[in-house]
């Protein structure tokens, strides 16, 4: 008798459009484009049976939670410290001197807490359960490219070279016996062009 597959997926989705973001706000809720933004990824995962919401509990992360569970009703958000906004690596030896400049704003102390952090989270979600398993992770752009470089097991500095839009959609997948897999990466075909935001070149497809 062949054995049944089973596969254990993790939705990686960065939160919508910060109200006011580009004034330099830390935190804030979402903007009326990114309540779209959160309606749509919502409309693009009401097929899947999720298992399990999380959501980075700073407020932008929190908002897009409360719409997509506004959306899918079997939806249960709860936040999780895990997956807080964060800077995972500082510079090593391997990376461009062309980041220096964005480290210069960055502490040792909150690089080795973001560090701390991602060692952590890796350790909570990137581990296989048993069955068939859907989790929705709704995170920063920063964590959501250290959960891929993890993945794709590349150097640490490599986590800045990945971004993700705005309600973008990433997708990991692990079945049982072999290791994790990307999916798919920043996937947008649930956004129209006026609603991808986030990058730091808006693409046209």
């Amino acid at each position: 008798m062949k054995a049944e597959i089973v596969t254990h997926y993790i939705y990686l989705v960065r939160h919508g459009e910060q109200q006011d973001a580009e004034h330099g706000l830390d935190d804030g809720p979402l903007s009326a484009r990114g309540v779209r933004q959160a309606e749509a990824i919502a409309e693009r995962l009401s097929g899947v049976p999720l298992d399990a919401v999380w959501h980075s509990p700073l407020v932008r992360a929190s908002e897009t939670a409360k719409v997509i569970a506004s959306r899918m009703p079997s939806a249960d958000p709860r936040p999780s410290a895990l997956l807080f906004d964060c800077v995972p690596s500082g510079m090593t030896p391997e990376t461009p001197a062309g980041y220096e400049s964005f480290y210069g704003s960055v502490t040792e102390a909150e690089i080795e807490a973001g560090h701390a952090q991602m060692e952590d989270a890796v350790g909570e979600f990137l581990v296989r359960k048993p069955g068939d398993v859907h989790e929705l992770l709704i995170t920063h752009n920063f964590v959501i490219a250290w959960f891929v470089r993890e993945v794709l097991q590349a150097p640490e500095w490599r986590w800045m070279t990945l971004n993700q839009a705005n309600c973008g959609l990433t997708v990991l997948a692990q079945r049982q016996g072999r290791p994790w897999t990307l999916l798919s990466h920043n996937d947008l075909a649930h956004l129209p062009f006026e609603l991808r935001t986030g990058l730091p070149e808006n693409p046209l497809v």
